[in-house]
């Protein structure tokens, strides 16, 4: 008895609806994130159990690092660009609407007002290693921190302070950071921390 011929038919999978939703996602994840600036120096925060998040709009982040060197960024550009200016008047600096520029495009600054014209005219990579051995200076007889943060608060009233200090930071570089802050009438501010996770008590 001769077998049965089944006719073999070729399977077509409309694909068109899975491209569709792959677009969406990724239009939908691109316009919800929020890119993590790049910093100069990497830190270990200490842990805490708070979870309280910090807005996501006027923040001023100061960046303190191991070795005790501080950092700053702004969130806003024009912000940047006006807070240099007023710094540059402060110390008799005047920068070019090109080094204004520049500025405003960095995601952190840390470097003395004095050398900030011949940072600005360097390339992204001489930058990157400049800043990591500088910092902003903030003893009692320069204190440029305090004039940074002095001028910012002035360009916008509404910056909430953020900052972020290694686990192994010397004592000495917070409290000297916290002193400019109260000086400026500056009390409130958020910590950055790591969340540590509580282990629950045994029932």
């Amino acid at each position: 008895m001769a077998k049965v011929q089944i006719k073999k038919k070729s399977v077509f999978i409309d694909m068109t609806a899975m491209s569709d939703v792959t677009v969406l996602l990724l239009t939908f994840f691109m316009l919800t994130s929020t890119f993590v600036k790049k910093a100069p120096v990497t830190v270990t925060t200490p842990g805490s159990v708070s979870e309280i998040k910090i807005p996501e709009k006027d923040i001023l982040s100061i960046l303190i690092a191991k070795d005790g060197k501080v950092f700053m960024s702004l969130d806003k550009q024009a912000d940047m660009a006006a807070t240099l200016e007023s710094v540059g008047a402060d110390y008799g600096v005047k920068f070019s609407p090109a080094e204004i520029k520049k500025f405003q495009v960095q995601s952190t600054f840390g470097v003395p007002i004095a050398k900030m014209k011949s940072f600005l005219a360097l390339d992204d990579k001489s930058k990157d290693g400049i800043l990591k051995s500088q910092g902003i200076p903030t003893d009692s007889t320069n204190n440029q921190f305090k004039v940074w943060m002095k001028h910012a608060r002035e360009v916008n009233a509404d910056l909430r302070i953020a900052i972020k200090a290694d686990q192994d930071t010397p004592y000495k570089v917070i409290k000297d950071v916290m002193n400019s802050l109260q000086d400026l009438k500056e009390n409130r501010y958020n910590l950055i921390t790591t969340l540590k996770v509580v282990p629950k008590e045994a029932k």
